[in-house]
């Protein structure tokens, strides 16, 4: 891959741009310097990507579509939340099948860039009631599968493990003895990696994201089974 796409990491002052933002998270601070934002954070953030998604076309083709409708706003909604701090301090994308539907109704992958981690993320995070009904069901019934796509040695070196936040009990209609109480029991599906900030301004940054993105396919995968018509995954394509 190192051959074929390339990409410098982060300039430093973007870097230094978020951890302002963070210190000085208002509209009055922010809209005078949102050029800076745009060319020191948004434009390397597209370039990666872009470089991302060149690299998933030899394992991952139908996650990749519009870079710039990958990429997460700065700005937050505050309409629920007690913290009114207008804007995002990191940057995200996130990438999943084009036949997926507005909202979250699909697993993919997602990375992210802060002053403190780079997170390195797949599956899907909070799902809705009756998705995470669908998702269930199908683990109880098929769960020594689904297992096999995280629960092994090179996995968990590389990509990390699953987001641990759990029901305290079994969820309803589901055996308080069943076997995969322990997957039953999950509030999202996500398996996630975090990386130390300093990798983020470097070229090590790309081949660390879409090393992780290729060994998540299968994860993704089977939630996609699950969740979306046929022929809609990340097939290697024929050579």
């Amino acid at each position: 891959m190192a051959s074929k796409i390339a990409f410098p990491g982060f300039p430093s002052a973007g870097i230094e741009f978020l951890q302002d933002l963070k210190e000085n998270n208002d509209r009055e601070w922010f809209a005078p310097r949102k050029p800076s934002f745009d060319a020191q954070v948004k434009a390397p953030m597209l370039d990666l990507v872009r470089a991302v998604h060149t690299a998933m076309m030899d394992f991952a083709p139908a996650y990749v579509g519009d870079p710039a409708k990958c990429i997460f706003r700065i700005y937050r909604d505050t309409r629920f939340s007690n913290d009114k701090t207008p804007y995002k301090t990191h940057i995200a994308a996130w990438m999943k099948p084009g036949a997926a539907e507005k909202g979250n109704s699909s697993a993919g992958f997602y990375f992210s860039v802060s002053p403190k981690v780079v997170e390195i993320a797949a599956g899907i995070y909070a799902p809705d009631a009756p998705t995470l009904l669908k998702l269930r069901q199908r683990i109880a019934e098929d769960h020594e599968a689904f297992r096999k796509t995280f629960d092994f040695p090179k996995f968990q070196k590389t990509a990390g493990g699953l987001m641990p936040e759990r029901l305290t009990r079994a969820p309803k209609g589901f055996d308080p003895a069943h076997p995969a109480l322990d997957l039953l029991r999950l509030k999202h599906f996500v398996v996630f990696e975090e990386l130390d900030a300093a990798i983020a301004t470097t070229p090590k940054l790309l081949p660390e994201i879409v090393k992780r993105f290729e060994v998540m396919v299968p994860f993704v995968e089977y939630l996609n089974t699950v969740l979306l018509p046929p022929k809609t995954g990340a097939r290697r394509p024929v050579r």
